[in-house]
């Protein structure tokens, strides 16, 4: 359904990424971020999934062009861990938000492991965010208070997960809840990247179906 394009960022130089078009042309528009693996089918495939139910969607490549093998999880620690993630903030998925806010698109930002933490970054750093969903993924509070979040958030956690545990989730939920912030916060019976239905070893397609349909609902709230 998609295809790869190019768009500025604000540094005034090029990013590509995989754009979804809605069959309507004020669709709003939803910046989607990558795993730890880079931007694989599965991603796209969300991004399509987001242009059938209205909305535009653009994936930002943050690694321009590796896409990780889902066997190899220290090639994609390596390749997460040399990532600069606030100029991939500031840079690729700022200059995505404004892709789709230069159209006069109301615009939200979303992304799952990796990617929800990135989320989280922008819901502290882009201007032109109306709302955001971070699944499974946080930065430390140092580099993204949740008292400096400045839009809605809808956030999706497992309790099995060890990476992104249970113990990180309370107190981000505890932070927000101390700043008086507006925000949804759930939490599924399932292991770390639940939403990955090529993953067969973690997908849980109730809990995926679940959180994918709670967040329709948030975006049809604060983007329409």
């Amino acid at each position: 359904m998609g295809q790869m394009i190019e768009f500025p960022r604000p540094d005034g130089r090029k990013a590509r990424g995989y754009l979804a078009q809605a069959r309507t042309a004020d669709a709003p528009g939803i910046v989607v971020i990558q795993e730890w693996w880079g931007l694989q089918e599965q991603i796209k495939g969300l991004c399509d999934r987001l242009a059938e139910s209205g909305y535009q969607a653009l994936a930002p490549d943050l690694f321009q062009g590796v896409v990780v093998p889902y066997h190899d999880a220290g090639q994609a620690a390596k390749k997460m861990n040399s990532l600069d993630f606030l100029e991939a903030t500031d840079q690729d998925v700022r200059g995505a938000a404004q892709y789709f806010a230069g159209q006069g698109r109301t615009v939200g930002l979303t992304g799952f492991c990796m990617g929800g933490a990135i989320t989280l970054l922008g819901a502290v750093r882009i201007p032109e965010l109306a709302a955001a969903v971070i699944f499974y993924g946080l930065p430390p509070a140092s580099v993204a208070d949740p008292a400096n979040v400045r839009i809605p958030i809808q956030a999706h956690f497992a309790n099995q997960d060890t990476w992104c545990t249970p113990a990180t989730v309370d107190a981000f939920e505890s932070a927000l809840k101390a700043a008086q912030k507006s925000f949804e916060l759930y939490r599924y019976e399932a292991d770390h990247a639940f939403v990955n239905a090529q993953r067969a070893e973690v997908y849980d397609a109730a809990a995926a179906d679940l959180a994918w349909q709670r967040s329709l609902d948030f975006w049809k709230r604060h983007l329409g």
